[in-house]
């Protein structure tokens, strides 16, 4: 009984303590960093666009 006692033990401090589940967090952090720098980016890069295009509308017509 001691012995299932402390192999249950051990099997909660290795799971408590283990490391390998960080990197898939700090990787997702830095996926969603970037991803709120694209949608950043693209709206200047659509308001810049819809600028040009109205400009080319306002000298045809």
């Amino acid at each position: 009984m001691i012995r299932l006692i402390q192999r249950v033990c051990l099997k909660f401090y290795s799971q408590l303590y283990n490391e390998e589940g960080q990197d898939l967090v700090e990787y997702a952090l830095v996926i969603v960093l970037v991803a709120l720098g694209c949608v950043a980016g693209i709206n200047n890069v659509a308001s810049a666009i819809n600028t040009v295009f109205s400009n080319i509308s306002t000298t045809l017509a």
